[in-house]
């Protein structure tokens, strides 16, 4: 029996049959794919033409050092690279002598090991320069291209002002500063706590992008004890200056509590055993601990009364004060150069340095603060204080102080942060 195919079934059947054709035809018209065969390496020889790239050896070469505590002169020309021959020529030339540690040397040496030029800063300010001048050399010195910037520094006291400082990037003379600043209110060997926190805007001067030293604190606040004092460098118009308080007050005291630049107190002031005849006397001063030779300095302005040797007190220094204050030194090494009778002296000058002089089992310095001839503790009593900022000038005064309290301002909003 014939099947018989409806319209859409024949047109199905016919795509169907043109589709399996063209299949077969894709199969038969696709080109074979040969089988991977082994990879293989083909080396060619490369001239290489060095001479073409390589940069010509220097005619010379700059080198900095730091001239350090115990180094030699032929040290640190060696660390420099300048040849044996050249320390030999440069240890006759007198400018070197000015070295000292912490000095830092810049030299441009020649292949061979030839100074062509050696520059320090030999003093604040002063630039020396030795440059050859054909087989020997010359020596010039001028003032420095030195350039200012003022940094701003905060810390927190752990157990002293200067291990904060070191922590805080702040040079060691700028923390002496501070302590001087401030030593009329604060006593930095006794009253010091833990979370004591200071903040300090001061000059560093800078030689060819490099710091040389800190120059004067323009601003400083510390805080201890639930009270923070704030202290501003000021010039006045007939050209003295000093640091004062924002109202105008002047920080600074008419007497120095301590007449060393910080260090510790070995005997206070009151009753003690003498340390020769062992027995209980009334000590009429205060000892402080000090390495031999260190600066003893002037604790008011006034007029040496007496320098000299004087029994048990070894070589002794007696300044008379204006009213009824005078201040006396003892046990001292040595007398500063015109420290003599009658010599007048300003607060903070040099009179003389520590020593062993007379009774002293160590070197120390005996300090006295006598009003009216009586021996006071001057850490007992009230010191008066300094001339304000003059009425004329407070004007000028607080529009100098402004910028300098907004950076103290800002210090104190980010103490963890150290801004330049």
């Amino acid at each position: 029996m014939m099947q018989r195919y409806t319209p859409l079934a024949r047109a199905l059947a016919l795509a169907a049959l043109a589709l399996s054709s063209a299949v077969a035809a894709f199969a038969t018209m696709a080109p074979e794919i040969p089988a991977p065969g082994p990879l293989g390496a083909t080396i060619e020889p490369v001239e290489l033409r060095t001479g073409d790239s390589l940069l010509p050896a220097p005619a010379a070469f700059l080198r900095e050092e730091r001239f350090q505590r115990g180094d030699t002169l032929a040290g640190t020309l060696g660390r420099l690279g300048i040849a044996d021959a050249e320390t030999l020529k440069l240890a006759r030339t007198p400018a070197l002598r000015l070295l000292r540690p912490g000095h830092t040397l810049a030299a441009q040496v020649g292949a061979e090991g030839e100074l062509l030029r050696l520059s320090f800063l030999s003093g604040r300010g002063t630039l020396t320069t030795v440059e050859r001048a054909g087989d020997a050399f010359r020596v010039m010195e001028g003032a420095a291209p030195l350039r200012i910037e003022q940094l701003m520094r905060t810390g927190v006291i752990s157990s002293s002002l200067f291990v904060a400082a070191d922590a805080a990037g702040v040079p060691d003379s700028v923390a002496v500063q501070i302590a001087d600043i401030f030593a009329g209110d604060i006593d930095f060997d006794r009253e010091l706590r833990q979370g004591d926190r200071f903040a300090v805007v001061f000059e560093q001067y800078y030689l060819d992008g490099r710091p040389v030293h800190a120059g004067r604190v323009l601003a400083a606040e510390f805080s201890t004890r639930g009270r923070t004092l704030r202290a501003l460098h000021y010039t006045s118009a007939q050209g003295g200056s000093g640091y004062y308080a924002p109202d105008g007050g002047n920080l600074r005291k008419a007497f120095l509590r301590s007449p060393l630049e910080y260090t510790r107190i070995s005997s206070g002031f009151g009753m003690r055993r003498h340390p020769f005849q062992r027995s209980w006397r009334a000590h009429s001063g205060v000892d402080f601990a000090a390495p031999n030779g260190t600066r003893v300095r002037a604790a008011g302005d006034g007029v040496i009364e007496f320098a000299g040797p004087k029994a048990g007190y070894g070589n002794m220094v007696v300044v008379r004060h204006r009213g009824l204050y005078s201040t006396v030194y003892a046990h001292l090494s040595r007398f500063a150069p015109g420290a003599q009778r009658g010599a007048r002296l300003a607060q903070g000058d040099v009179l003389g340095f520590v020593g062993q002089t007379g009774w002293a089992t160590g070197p120390h310095l005996h300090y006295e603060f006598r009003v009216g001839g009586q021996s006071r503790n001057p850490y007992a009593i009230a010191m008066p204080a300094g001339e304000p900022v003059p009425a004329a000038e407070l004007a000028a005064y607080r529009r100098h102080a402004e910028p300098l309290l907004g950076r103290l301002a800002l210090l104190a909003a980010n103490p963890i942060a150290l801004l330049e």
